[in-house]
């Protein structure tokens, strides 16, 4: 979490910590306990996945917070798309599952194959630091004005996405 320092337009980080076992019952405990520390002075939350970013939420719905404090997540959940269409989640991040999926077989046919398969793309290990051959594939940031692109792409479908409250917004998003 980012708590800006107005009066020189710069960013301090606020209170972190990790969940244990990603947690969303415990992540919502911990936040609830720094929004203590901080006597509700939490400016945004950068969560590692939807989960935990509902967790966030909760709390901040508790304390009529919710879609004043921006709220990010990971991973394009049914759940995280919601909150994003219902103003209390900012963004959340996509990677197309098919895409990853089709890397990682052409990736392990040629492995079975005793290929090695030129990729053009590698990274550094940081333990070895030996240069490892990679796919690296980049990852989508969804708002509002895209939500409908991860429905588009068959990673949720519009039944699982559109139901109850959420209809009239899938309609306002354009997920038809």
């Amino acid at each position: 979490m980012l708590k800006p320092k107005y009066d020189a337009g710069e960013y301090v980080k606020g209170p972190d910590q990790s969940v244990p076992d990603w947690d969303n019952t415990q992540a919502g405990t911990i936040f609830e306990q720094m929004m203590t520390q901080q006597n509700g002075k939490i400016d945004g939350v950068l969560a590692a996945n939807d989960g935990l970013g509902n967790a966030a939420i909760q709390v901040l719905k508790k304390n009529k917070l919710n879609g004043k404090v921006p709220v990010t997540g990971q991973d394009a959940t049914v759940q995280g798309l919601q909150n994003i269409l219902a103003g209390d989640q900012c963004m959340t991040v996509y990677k197309a599952i098919k895409q990853e999926a089709d890397a990682a077989a052409g990736l392990a046919i040629a492995l079975a194959k005793g290929e090695t398969k030129d990729t053009g793309q590698s990274v550094k290990d940081p333990e070895s630091g030996r240069t490892v051959p990679s796919v690296l594939l980049t990852p989508v940031s969804i708002t509002k004005d895209n939500v409908k692109d991860v429905v588009a792409d068959g990673f949720v479908t519009k039944a699982e996405l559109c139901t109850g409250a959420y209809a009239t917004l899938c309609t306002q998003a354009g997920i038809s």
